[in-house]
């Protein structure tokens, strides 16, 4: 199962890497997937991935809270309202097929506005007024 398990995670990576680049395929719920299949099989690709700049944030905000930050829910609108328009107004001609691909676009945001917020705890260094003076 550990075999099946690693190459779902490199599947699944490798769609989420994809869906960077194309605006139909995301991003986020096929790294989340990668992460929970190296998590069942291969610890040094399941830290990779956490330490990640790229995706580790929202991978590790989605394990400990099952949420996402205002700034990336935020993103995430923008680039499926952006990318969905700029689809259906240049590159698509049949009526039926940008129906279709504003329906999609629709599902997508309304998946998206049902995912929790959590705004992340500011960290406060506290200074030696002592020190300061």
């Amino acid at each position: 199962m550990r075999l099946v398990y690693y190459l779902l995670g490199f599947i699944f990576l490798s769609l989420g890497i994809i869906g960077i680049f194309l605006p139909i395929l995301p991003t986020t719920p096929f790294v989340l997937l990668a992460a929970y299949c190296f998590s069942r099989s291969s610890e040094r690709m399941h830290r990779w991935l956490l330490d990640n700049r790229l995706f580790g944030p929202a991978i590790r905000q989605w394990q400990q809270h099952r949420s996402m930050t205002p700034k990336t829910k935020k993103r995430a609108l923008l680039l499926i309202i952006i990318s969905f328009s700029i689809t259906i107004v240049f590159f698509v001609e049949p009526l039926y097929v940008r129906f279709l691909l504003f329906l999609i676009a629709m599902v997508l945001i309304t998946f998206l506005m049902r995912i929790p917020v959590q705004i992340p705890a500011k960290r406060f260094v506290e200074t030696d007024s002592k020190k300061m003076s």
